[in-house]
């Protein structure tokens, strides 16, 4: 096989992939159903799910906190002081106990600091559009001298 044949069948089968492959994403159709963007989020909307994450992260320090009830004088909760009763009586449930408190207290700070993370990265998003629609306004200007609405910006970008 000769080199031109070789870069020929490769450029043929390029334009083959390229005409019918699509990679994570749907079809490009314009707008969702009834001609409307198919998402849309207000400030309040990240503003509530940020809040919504924020208490979530004070219930889950406050309720599921297993390790540190019932602390003792020696800051043992009281599922840690069943766990050491148990083995020190020479049953492996102490033991299995003690796995169950560690793996348990390892998930619930995960999802505290997932909660953390949403929260502030929507706080932080928020305020990050908030700004990016004054500077936007201050820029942009109808011919009457006053500022174009953020909503009419998209029609400029069709």
């Amino acid at each position: 096989m000769a080199w031109d044949e070789w870069e020929q069948l490769k450029s043929q089968a390029a334009d083959r992939q390229s005409t019918h492959m699509q990679v994570n994403q749907a079809p490009a159709q314009g707008p969702g159903a009834g001609g409307k963007p198919d998402l849309v989020v207000q400030q309040d909307d990240l503003g509530a799910v940020g809040h919504d994450a924020f208490v979530l992260h004070g219930d889950l320090v406050k309720k599921v906190d297993i390790a540190g009830s019932g602390m003792n004088s020696d800051h043992a909760g009281s599922t840690h002081q069943a766990a050491s009763a148990l083995s020190k009586s020479n049953f492996t449930m102490g033991d299995e106990l003690m796995t169950t408190l560690t793996v348990w207290e390892s998930q619930v700070k995960a999802v505290r600091q997932a909660c953390a993370h949403i929260s502030n990265h929507l706080d932080f998003s928020r305020k990050r559009h908030a700004d990016d629609d004054a500077e936007i306004a201050a820029v942009v200007k109808n011919r009457n001298g006053s500022a174009v609405p953020v909503s009419e910006l998209g029609k400029y970008f069709k």
